[in-house]
């Protein structure tokens, strides 16, 4: 079998809603994630595993109890498990994230935007 090759870009144009992960890939137990976000998110953990954020166009801040990280098309953070952090956008930012398999991403926080069913795109 040949890989076939994703394009981000397209899999991009085939939503609007935001802070609503799509699933692109699988790779062993981890999934790659497609999310538009715009806004504020809630503050949040993931106490068994590491996130990674990937921007793939626009600016984002991850904040943190202790302080803020800014990104920018191009750059990436993981942010370890255990440590609360709150993603912002001023404007509509298209970011990849990076996470196991059935990882929520509201982790421990839940509430109404806990996305527990990801479709695949």
């Amino acid at each position: 079998m040949i890989p076939k090759s994703i394009n981000f870009e397209g899999k991009l144009a085939k939503f609007s809603d935001h802070w609503s992960p799509k699933i692109i890939a699988e790779m062993n137990d981890y999934q790659f994630k497609l999310v538009k976000i715009q806004g504020e998110f809630v503050w949040h953990k993931h106490d068994e595993t590491d996130e990674v954020f990937i921007v793939i166009d626009g600016e984002m801040s991850i904040h943190f109890r202790d302080g803020t990280v800014d990104l920018s098309t191009g750059e990436m953070v993981v942010v370890p498990k255990g440590v609360e952090h709150m993603p912002i956008a001023e404007l509509e930012c298209k970011i990849m994230t990076i996470e196991p398999a059935g990882t929520l991403n509201t982790g421990d926080a839940g509430g109404d935007r806990t996305v527990e069913d990801l479709p695949w795109i």
